[in-house]
Parts: C-alpha cells; sequence; structure tokens
C-alpha cells in the first residue's frame, strides 16, 4: 500500500495494483480500475516513486526467503 493525501488532507492508503490512470490536470487525478476518482495531493511523480518504492519493498520480502 502506498500512503498518499487526499485533496482535502487526510491521509489514507491506497492498493496500487487498482491504479488505472495518473493524470495531472493540473490537480492530481488517480483513476481506478473500478473508475472511481480520487483527488490527491502528491504529484504524478511523486507517485510514482512511491509506487516503484512499495514494489521494490514486496519483491525484496519475495526474494528473502
Amino acid at each position: 500500500m502506498v500512503e498518499l493525501t487526499a485533496i482535502n488532507g487526510a491521509r489514507f492508503f491506497l492498493n496500487p495494483d487498482l491504479i488505472y490512470r495518473v493524470e495531472e490536470t493540473p490537480d492530481t487525478v488517480i483513476t481506478l480500475t473500478t473508475e472511481k476518482v480520487i483527488l490527491v495531493q502528491e504529484s504524478a511523480e511523486q507517485i510514482n516513486h512511491l509506487i516503484i518504492a512499495y514494489r521494490r519493498k514486496v519483491f525484496a520480502q519475495l526474494f528473502k526467503h
């Protein structure tokens, strides 16, 4: 899960597997595979880095054993 900040300042965790698309319009808009739309404060680039870090952590745990 990646931690994000909603446009209203509330922090929440999102499963990156649910992300269909991330756009900057100029607000950052995340469209989920369920077609739900979420506005967040992080930039698309920040979200990309968070997802990469999350995936590295998951894969590191898989190959640790």
